[in-house]
């Protein structure tokens, strides 16, 4: 189904499942804003990708999601190109992976800062108009690591189950709008961040999940595709797993 004038912030969008979410609203004619940090070579070839080859368009905004003020910023480009926004959908995430006995303050903090308050910032620029919108969604991407922890990311751990109480808060202060707010978690997933943990150590992780797979990319997007559209109206507050049955 092509939506029309239906517009979707993804933060972190560049590289990963920020990247395919992109491309997947893209396909379902979204007007799609790319936030990236760094990587912007990257996003102008995500950006070309969706203008040349789906129904959707595309704008690409450099923000550092821990900084109020580029968020702020990002707003006002995001309404200045396509007007009020439906869905944003908070995926920007980093880590810095040490055991807690290891783990310096500056480590712990930046973990916290891009997940958390990176998603109170863009969720703060961006909430009157998810709030006023037909069918607004606000939607986070979290981790099964927010569940059960990980050993050696106290931060990452702690950062992404942070997430659980902000969307169901957040639920509940959208519904009176007729607007709904979900976390999606998903397991261990082939992105470039899993591509940096020894083989051994797969193995070990891949072996405890029932399904013996690592989750891909598209085995996540569908879901976020949906919470977005307007089908999703009645699932609001909502931590939902993506996990291979890691989690049973």
């Amino acid at each position: 189904m092509i939506e029309q004038d239906r517009t979707c912030v993804i933060t972190g969008a560049s590289r990963g499942i920020g990247r395919e979410i992109a491309l997947e609203l893209a396909e379902d004619g979204y007007n799609v804003v790319i936030n990236y940090h760094s990587s912007e070579g990257k996003a102008a070839e995500l950006v070309e990708q969706i203008e040349t080859t789906t129904p959707g368009a595309a704008l690409m905004v450099q923000a550092d999601v821990t900084d109020p003020e580029a968020t702020e910023r990002m707003y006002d480009r995001t309404n200045a190109t396509f007007g009020q926004v439906d869905v944003l959908i908070n995926n920007a995430g980093i880590t810095k992976d040490t055991t807690f006995r290891e783990m310096e303050p500056a480590e712990w903090h930046a973990v916290i800062d891009v997940h958390l308050n990176g998603m109170f910032n863009s969720t703060r620029a961006f909430f009157k108009d998810i709030q006023a919108a037909e069918d607004g969604r606000l939607i986070n991407i979290s981790s099964i690591v927010g569940k059960q922890g990980n050993f050696g990311q106290a931060n990452y751990a702690a950062a992404k189950s942070g997430m659980f109480g902000f969307t169901k808060t957040l639920a509940l202060e959208l519904a009176p709008s007729g607007s709904t707010a979900n976390c999606v978690a998903p397991g261990f997933t082939k992105t470039d961040m899993l591509e940096d943990v020894n083989e051994e150590l797969q193995e070990q992780i891949r072996q405890e999940i029932p399904l013996k797979r690592f989750a891909r990319v598209e085995d996540i997007v569908p879901l976020i595709r949906f919470l977005a559209g307007e089908e999703s109206g009645y699932i609001t507050g909502e931590v939902i797993d993506v996990n291979g049955g890691i989690d049973l």
